[in-house]
């Protein structure tokens, strides 16, 4: 069964109130450095009956480079989500086309704060979906095209390990499809994906819980591991 008012239109609705409250960050000086895919997993999609992630944006000043500690102190219920970085080359006109966009992808590891249930969509959206910080890892430049042929995801939690699978797409689906998926949600809100952005394209896992003193680490093979403390 689906929940009531996560149609196509309050998507759509939802994305353009994003949007406003990015645009107001950046009539404040803030940088915007991309988008985030959120809520794309299977079963999401079967309960909300929506066609695809919902889109928030990166700002600059939420990077945190690998290895940072990122505070979660006061949080409702962090989590960290081990993710695969798009890079994009150039502007996507064409959302059939976004595999030539593709310049390169990477590690990413995204840190929320899941502090209300995911039911209204409009305020999921407003509050950009949780969004609290993402370390960015070095990216691999040769995976032109957004091929993940030959990686692997290797996941622990305090040392412990948590996951180590070559089946990147379980949660996300094909990194070109979701991609294009994403250029027409954006274009259809007024928006558009350019080149010089960077995609994170949802948990390659289910969410990790996290409390103070977690360090998490995700290992992209063949690039090198990044780690996040929080």
């Amino acid at each position: 069964m689906t929940v009531s008012g996560w149609d196509g239109a309050s998507v759509l609705e939802g994305t353009r109130r994003m949007l406003e409250r990015r645009s107001e960050l950046l009539e404040q000086g803030g940088r915007m450095i991309g988008w985030k895919l959120a809520f794309g997993a299977p079963h999401w999609l079967d309960k909300f009956g929506h066609a695809g992630p919902l889109v928030g944006f990166l700002a600059e000043s939420n990077v945190r480079p690998p290895g940072a500690t990122v505070s979660c102190r006061g949080w409702i219920h962090p989590v960290a989500e081990p993710e695969i970085a798009v890079y994009l080359g150039r502007d996507v006109d064409e959302p059939d086309r976004v595999a030539d966009s593709i310049s390169g992808l990477g590690a990413a590891i995204e840190l929320a704060d899941v502090d209300s249930p995911p039911e209204d969509i409009g305020e999921v959206l407003e509050g950009n979906i949780f969004h609290r910080a993402v370390v960015l890892g070095q990216p691999d430049h040769s995976r032109i095209g957004g091929s993940v042929v030959g990686m692997r995801a290797r996941i622990t939690n305090n040392g412990s390990e948590i996951a180590d699978t070559e089946d990147l797409a379980a949660l996300t689906g094909d990194l070109v499809s979701i991609l294009g998926h994403t250029a027409r949600l954006l274009q259809a809100a007024g928006a558009r994906l350019k080149g010089g952005e960077v995609v994170i394209a949802g948990s390659v896992i289910p969410p990790i819980p996290v409390r103070p003193g977690d360090e998490v680490k995700f290992e992209l093979v063949p690039l090198p591991p990044i780690s996040v403390t929080v």
